[in-house]
């Protein structure tokens, strides 16, 4: 099975749930350092739409200036430009399988796509 992690290594839910893929028998990581390579707009769109959450789901606020932004009342388009923009407004980790795609907070949750 391939999987996708977009990671931050600075963050340990992040490092967790990457130890987890990498544990796992039969799983093929890909790691994307999403604050080095931000996802655009449209892919962010597909992975939120592909976990059932909205953007605004997806948004991370602790540590952000999106409430100062106004970004939690965005509309999509406004928050996943933000996101493709200062992808530090990405909340991590995103994974995507084959079977789906999950905001891995907690970590646990990477479970239910492998």
């Amino acid at each position: 099975m391939k999987a996708t992690i977009w990671h931050n290594p600075k963050c340990g839910t992040s490092r967790k749930t990457l130890a987890i893929l990498e544990e796992t028998p039969g799983v093929d990581v890909t790691v994307i350092e999403y604050l080095k390579t931000a996802p655009g707009a449209e892919k962010l769109a597909q992975l939120y739409k592909d976990a059932g959450i909205t953007p605004q789901q997806g948004l991370r606020i602790r540590g952000t200036d999106a409430e100062e932004r106004g970004l939690p009342d965005a509309d999509d388009a406004t928050v996943l430009a933000a996101m493709h923009a200062d992808p530090i407004l990405i909340e991590r980790p995103l994974v995507e399988t084959d079977k789906g795609v999950r905001l891995c907070r907690p970590q646990d949750k990477v479970h239910e796509i492998l």
